[in-house]
């Protein structure tokens, strides 16, 4: 009789952490089996795509790489990586979390999964930090923007986003529940004491201390951009030209936000209430709930990603091609030859040619700064 059998159950739950931690997993399993298969198909189908046509857009048409291009295609590299290892649990999630690949993929999957998701915020962070650089120290930025210095924190953030991700492979594996076996996400209830610290280390230094820089440098950005130009000459096309990169900066900043934070926290506090309150059935269970429902809005990240740099380059080339750059530049080319190794020594084209694109009427204070968004 199950109705019999199901007082029994209940009654057991409450006494038994490892019981009550089964009846959540039932209570949401239903929402799951819909929610995560959709969402994460929905995110591969699209990373997959934005991401590739990202790489393609920059390694294959890109002749000189800058420390821009080296950052840029290394997160597209991890967003790339991250969606890749979505279809097994896809695969799994829309079977009710059966895991029919053995413990070897599990680990794999784990694994990859966090590694570029950790990859994904570090090079968010020195993204942020590099273009803080260049709005806020433009002419530090020279020095500091290089290459060799992009190759070397690129590489960096590759080395300590795997050494952080390498206990993973130790505490995810596959076990049996109600005779279904499953790859635990963390790792199985019994060891959750062990998992705990490892957990609050990611957290910590995985997630809020990329989030500091990432704040840091945009208020930083923003507090510029604003006061630079309330001090400089105004203007209405100033004003459009501020108004517009505060925007993107806005944008980014708030992307970065709606994907990581009700992640991340709703994690924290996940594994808080499992090891502090394993009594609270009801808490227990919304939290879960909380965790599971965010899970897949920190993919939809590596979409966000391609789509905000393909509407900052596309913002950029609107902004230059708007102005009769290349036709004054043919117009003055014998005054600019006469007096080419007396005014114009030590000047790169590069500078010749932001200060010529300057709209009239926008301050080069605020126009400067706004090229490096």
């Amino acid at each position: 009789n199950t109705s019999g059998r199901a007082q029994p159950e209940r009654e057991q739950t409450w006494k038994n952490p490892r019981s009550q931690w089964d009846a959540a997993r039932v209570r949401t399993l239903r929402a799951r089996v819909i929610l995560l298969p959709v969402s994460y198909s929905l995110v591969f189908l699209l990373g997959l795509a934005l991401n590739g046509a990202l790489l393609w857009s920059v390694c294959g048409r890109t002749r000189r790489w800058s420390s821009t291009v080296v950052y840029m295609t290394n997160l597209a590299a991890a967003d790339l990586l991250y969606v890749l290892a979505l279809p097994p649990l896809v695969i799994s999630n829309a079977r009710g979390d059966l895991w029919p690949f053995g413990d070897v993929i599990c680990k794999t999957v784990r694994f990859f999964f966090y590694v570029n998701l950790h990859c994904s915020m570090m090079f968010l962070a020195c993204v942020s930090v590099h273009r803080f650089l260049g709005v806020c120290f433009p002419i530090a930025a020279v020095r500091l923007r290089t290459r060799r210095l992009a190759l070397f924190a690129s590489g960096s953030v590759w080395v300590l986003a795997t050494a952080e991700i390498l206990p993973t492979l130790v505490f995810a594996h596959t076990g049996v529940i109600n005779n279904m076996t499953v790859c635990f996400e963390m790792t199985n209830p019994a060891r959750f004491g062990a998992y705990f610290p490892y957990g609050l280390f990611l957290a910590i230094v995985g997630f809020l201390i990329p989030f500091l820089v990432v704040v840091t440098c945009y208020c930083a950005m923003m507090k510029v951009l604003y006061c630079g130009a309330a001090g400089a000459v105004s203007g209405a096309r100033t004003a459009r030209v501020r108004n517009k990169s505060l925007n993107t900066i806005m944008v980014v900043f708030l992307v970065f936000v709606l994907c990581f934070v009700p992640y991340h926290v709703a994690r924290t506090v996940y594994l808080f209430v499992r090891v502090y309150m394993p009594g609270d059935c009801g808490l227990l269970n919304v939290v879960m709930i909380s965790y599971k429902v965010w899970k897949p809005v920190v993919s939809f990240n590596c979409c966000a990603n391609p789509l905000l740099y393909f509407w900052g380059s596309y913002r950029r080339r609107h902004t230059l091609r708007a102005w009769p750059c290349r036709r004054r530049r043919r117009r003055v080319q014998p005054s600019v030859g006469l007096v080419e190794t007396t005014s114009t020594r030590g000047r790169s084209p590069h500078s010749d040619f932001h200060h010529e694109c300057k709209p009239p009427g926008v301050h080069r204070h605020i126009w400067n700064r706004t090229l490096y968004i």
